[in-house]
């Protein structure tokens, strides 16, 4: 039945272009099952055949779909929430339904507009809550409409991008950007969370650390630090695990195919010496580099200077020869037949020398912007670097992404252990 809904659709686009492009966003995003992401990948197809414009496919699907998120704001204003528990039914939003996503949406509201447009379910019905919960409406205008088109823009793009390769990869790529977009909204509600009950989790995490470890009495809020950096692990050491098991059944051949595919389409031969300079950020000068910088910042700045030191030593040394034992147990060939490309070395490596970096630099920072320009400069050169790899095919997706994984683990696993040691020597 999909099938045959999309051949149709398909059809009409081939007839009447932009117009069917624009009212099919239009009326999905009033809650109609229409399948929006595989219209606007085959409209990038069609850009790359030449058919339709690139930046008017975007404009056209972008007021398509801010149209639809005005009219289903207004529909929830004005008939509000007695009309939903009454009707709501008929349109597979019950009053369960209903009460449960009024409840989520009163908490998390305009801020995820943006991330919702990418999971499916929740941006059919996005502008009816907004409304229905009197969200002011040029606030949820700003967000919405920038969530239209960035929506809009990111799965034309990858049509385009795709081109021939549309009919073999874009139902996988429209399930990893909907993998992402969920792992977002989990991320920022965990954010919002934490910024909203800091002081209740701060109070309830104190408390319960108080009961298990009494030497942590006195810690004051290096107690939730810890916490905090410790959920982190098991967060990526749970990531971890799934990326082995997946290692082990084979499973990455369509992520590599998917990415190493967009990563070519994107940066051709005219980036080769921009890959080069992004893969020099990875390079033993400019880690040995910064481990010199980190060193006489901690002497500098420091309080505990011995401990900063040898826990600097101890994540550099240690996680090398982690790095390389972890080769050498996957073994891994690469694109190239290089041996032992899993995870990526250059990754790893360049996780745990910025991040430990940054973790010192604004440990002892009280100016928010610079910890801020600190977390994304690591972000940048870590994605700098793994297009890098990828770009000259030394190695597979998989393997730079396990780089991240790995390299997290050991680095989220120090900073806890730091802490507690600098707690340990208080106490003593």
């Amino acid at each position: 039945m999909e099938v045959q809904v999309v051949h149709f659709i398909q059809q009409l686009l081939n007839q009447y272009g932009y117009f069917i492009l624009a009212a099919a966003l239009m009326l999905e995003l009033l809650a109609l099952p229409l399948p929006g992401e595989i219209l606007m990948t085959y409209t990038g197809l069609m850009i790359f055949q030449g058919h339709f414009n690139w930046i008017l496919s975007i404009l056209t699907a972008g007021s398509g779909a801010s149209l639809g998120m005005t009219i289903s704001y207004w529909i929830g204003f004005k008939l509000g929430t007695p009309f939903f528990e009454k009707y709501g039914a008929k349109i597979h939003l019950g009053p369960d339904k209903l009460k449960k996503t009024s409840e989520w949406f009163e908490r998390y509201g305009n801020k995820l507009l943006i991330i919702a447009f990418y999971i499916p379910g929740i941006r059919h019905f996005t502008g009816y809550f907004s409304g229905v919960t009197r969200i002011p409406f040029r606030t949820y205008m700003i967000f919405a409409y920038f969530g239209a088109f960035l929506w809009a823009g990111t799965f034309i793009s990858l049509g385009k991008i795709l081109g021939p390769k549309w009919e073999q990869f874009h139902h996988s790529i429209t399930k990893y950007l909907l993998l992402a977009g969920i792992i977002s909204a989990l991320t920022f509600i965990v954010i919002y969370t934490y910024k909203r009950y800091r002081s209740q989790l701060y109070g309830v995490t104190v408390k319960g650390l108080n009961r298990g470890v009494k030497t942590f009495h006195s810690l004051g809020k290096v107690k939730f630090l810890v916490f905090i950096s410790f959920g982190v692990f098991l967060a990526l050491f749970i990531m971890m695990a799934g990326l082995v098991q997946d290692f082990l059944a084979n499973e990455f051949v369509e992520f590599d195919a998917i990415t190493s595919y967009i990563v070519h389409a994107l940066f051709d031969e005219r980036w080769a010496v921009w890959m080069n300079r992004f893969a020099f950020l990875a390079s033993v000068q400019v880690l040995l580099t910064t481990a010199a910088f980190v060193f006489v910042w901690i002497w500098l700045k420091g309080k505990d200077r011995l401990l900063e030191t040898g826990f600097l030593l101890f994540v550099l040394i240690g996680g090398e020869i982690w790095d390389e034992g972890l080769r050498r147990l996957f073994h891994r060939t690469g694109p190239m037949n290089l041996i032992n490309t899993f995870p990526s070395e250059q990754t790893f490596i360049t996780m745990i020398f910025l991040g430990f970096a940054a973790y010192l630099f604004v440990r002892h920072l009280n100016i928010a912007w610079l910890r801020t320009g600190a977390f994304v400069f690591v972000i940048a050169v870590l994605f700098l670097v793994g297009i890098s790899r990828i770009y000259f095919d030394i190695q597979y997706p998989s393997d730079v992404a396990a780089g991240y994984v790995f390299g997290g683990v050991w680095l989220s696993l120090n900073v806890v252990l730091l802490e507690i040691f600098r707690v340990l020597k208080r106490v003593r």
